[in-house]
């Protein structure tokens, strides 16, 4: 399978307008009970949220081995000895096909999505192409596919207790361990994940 790159994301971000209670820039942490395959125990960082829906990666998921440099390999993408160690991530249950990248600074770049003034989103080939000869950020995640929720649909489930949210935190995108990712985000919230309920969420 050859990864798709998206080729207009800008206009996507340009015709979408926040809204005043927009989770752009949060985490979604999974509740216990959300049994979901995709989302049990996730991490998802909301890229962006208003009337139209919602879409965000999931940084807690990753694919058994596949590496960057198998991406890359495909892609025709020179590429550093280090890419055999960079993961892909399981971005999420839609455009599983489609290269994501998750990033600090530089955030600019042919096709981004501004999160935050230290975070974005990008799926456009020049930041692989830099990632791939060490030349790209120094902390992003590369995700094949993204989470994606219908309007309304996010708000539904939150009334429905699947999700807990908090700001993101670059230090548990790019710094923790991914399998202690969900653990440090609820943690991080001082929450004890021992007295969650087990018996609420449904998305």
């Amino acid at each position: 399978m050859i990864p798709k790159i998206l080729p207009k994301t800008n206009q996507m971000v340009t015709a979408m307008e926040e809204s005043p209670t927009s989770l752009k820039g949060y985490f979604l942490i999974a509740m216990p009970a959300l049994v979901d395959p995709n989302f049990r125990q996730s991490v998802t960082c909301i890229s962006e949220h208003n009337d139209n829906g919602a879409v965000g990666i999931v940084i807690s998921q990753v694919h058994a081995g596949l590496s960057a440099r198998m991406i890359f390999e495909e892609l025709g993408i020179y590429f550093n000895d280090r890419a055999e160690k960079i993961p892909i991530h399981i971005g999420g249950p839609v455009h599983t096909n489609e290269l994501f990248v998750l990033h600090g600074s530089p955030l600019r770049w042919e096709d981004t999505l501004i999160i935050s003034e230290h975070l974005a989103l990008s799926n456009s080939k020049d930041i692989l192409e830099a990632i791939a000869q060490g030349a790209g950020p120094a902390e992003f995640v590369i995700a094949l596919g993204c989470a994606g929720w219908a309007p309304g649909q996010l708000e539904w489930e939150l009334s429905q207790n699947a999700w807990l949210v908090c700001p993101s935190d670059k230090e548990i995108i790019f710094g923790a361990p991914i399998e202690n990712r969900w653990m440090n985000a609820i943690q991080k919230m001082g929450i004890d994940p021992q007295s969650l309920s087990y018996s609420a969420g449904r998305a």
